[in-house]
């Protein structure tokens, strides 16, 4: 799996405040099962990020990984922030760099573009 990097590098608490009120609206798109944190829920969260910056998934109660574990893995494999985790659903945000949808309270520091991002496996 290739890390994308985060954009922007950090959110602030008033960046957060603003994602959550903007997601309270929104329902999952990508559910966490039984399997847990696979290559697919990984895939199918980058593309539903891509189209829509900020999404929902929920973690089933019958998975292997813990329901705030997941975000945070899912976050860190397709470059996104967790913005709120609440009981077993949780909102991840990832900066469109061409035409983004969100506009973000405040400055933010902009991470890498993906063209510069390399392709690297992780280390384990």
């Amino acid at each position: 799996m290739a890390v994308t990097p985060l954009n922007p590098v950090s959110l602030t608490g008033a960046q957060r405040r603003h994602l959550r009120g903007l997601g309270h609206s929104l329902h999952a798109i990508v559910q966490v099962g039984q399997h847990g944190v696979t290559d697919g829920v990984i895939a199918a969260t980058r593309e539903a990020l891509s189209r829509h910056e900020l999404i929902k998934i929920s973690v089933g109660r019958d998975g292997p990984v813990d329901r705030k574990t997941a975000p945070v893995m899912i976050g860190e494999a397709c470059g996104a922030h967790v913005a709120q985790v609440i009981g077993r659903t949780a909102l991840l945000y990832r900066r469109r760099h061409d035409d983004p949808a969100i506009s973000l309270p405040g400055a933010f520091e902009e991470g890498p573009r993906p063209s510069e991002v390399t392709d690297e496996e992780p280390a384990r």
